[in-house]
């Protein structure tokens, strides 16, 4: 079967996507062929592209998406055709029309979840997922800080955390985006564009710091993270939408208190498919219940990929983004 995706010889700019016509196999008999309707846009996708994260050329991009099983291995139990399906994990090449996709990565779609919801949400609802309830189990009353607030991984927590009770503080660049955190519910914001973020959270606590901090950004909030954690708190340091955190002393976490830090994948805490299967069952029961909604602000069909990729790196979205393939 052909079907058309974005393809990348060399690493680089937005120039190097390329929409191809590629040939799909049958899958093999532990994977499924997925006719998608919607594929999810993450930063991740941006260092695949620019060779920050290494893969061998030429190859695909994109991890999340939601479609139709339109075949099945021979392997595969817990799937049939015409199954409405989506995954937040799998290997690179969700910017196509069809592919196969490694059973299990992919687990059914409820009823009252949509194509595109699914898409925008699943590699981001599952790094929320195991940020709150696996890398720092967060309890009700704690308060957190939690970087770029008003983006797609950052209004699911702003979310996730009121639900669980938890008061989120989030950092943004702009009012508007603290209006859209709190919106969502945050139960602060600190616009670092013109406040000083280690100052704020100084405030806001009392003076007492926090347990956790959670970055995504890297290297430009790296120190600031640090300085608002107690002692003893964890740094969880999961993205680098600002560049990677390199040539770290660790000598700098026992002066700032005997602080912990960690860099999780969503991988990691989703490597079989029990484990997909119970942080999905999650992310999708609070979305059911209405305590968590997607948002998607941006909508790019596949073919303007490049503009997509444009306006995510120069922070113009907020929510989540979709490429559409109907």
């Amino acid at each position: 079967m052909k079907t058309t995706a974005v393809r990348v010889h060399a690493h680089g700019g937005v120039e190097q996507l390329r929409l191809e016509e590629i040939e799909v196999p049958s899958p093999t008999a532990d994977e499924v062929q997925i006719q998608q309707k919607a594929v999810g846009l993450n930063f991740i996708d941006i260092y695949f592209r620019t060779g920050l994260y290494d893969a061998a050329l030429p190859h695909g991009l994109g991890f999340e998406g939601a479609g139709v099983v339109a075949a099945v291995g021979s392997n595969v139990k817990h799937l049939k055709v015409g199954d409405r399906v989506a995954y937040g994990q799998s290997p690179l090449g969700a910017y196509a029309g069809v592919r196969n996709v490694p059973a299990r990565q992919v687990v059914k779609l409820p009823d009252g979840i949509g194509f595109e919801e699914a898409a925008a949400m699943m590699l981001k609802g599952l790094t929320v997922q195991y940020l709150f309830r696996q890398t720092y189990r967060l309890e009700k009353g704690e308060t957190i800080l939690f970087h770029a607030a008003a983006g797609g991984v950052g209004l699911i927590a702003c979310q996730w955390a009121k639900a669980l009770g938890v008061n989120l503080i989030g950092t943004v660049s702009t009012d508007e985006k603290a209006a859209l955190a709190k919106q969502y519910g945050a139960w602060e914001t600190i616009n670092y564009s013109r406040e000083n973020v280690v100052e704020r959270v100084l405030e806001l606590t009392n003076g007492a710091k926090l347990p956790v901090v959670y970055d995504g950004v890297g290297k430009d909030t790296w120190e600031t993270s640090l300085d608002c954690l107690r002692p003893r708190g964890l740094m969880v340091s999961y993205g680098n939408a600002s560049g990677a955190v390199t040539g770290v002393n660790l000598g700098i976490l026992a002066a700032k208190g005997s602080l912990y830090v960690t860099r999780p994948t969503v991988s990691t805490h989703t490597d079989t498919l029990e484990k997909m299967q119970a942080a999905a069952d999650e992310l999708f029961a609070h979305v059911l219940a209405g305590d968590i909604k997607i948002v998607i602000d941006q909508r790019y069909p596949l073919s303007e990929v490049a503009q997509a990729h444009t306006d995510l790196a120069a922070r113009k979205t907020t929510g989540s983004t979709v490429l559409t393939l109907d």
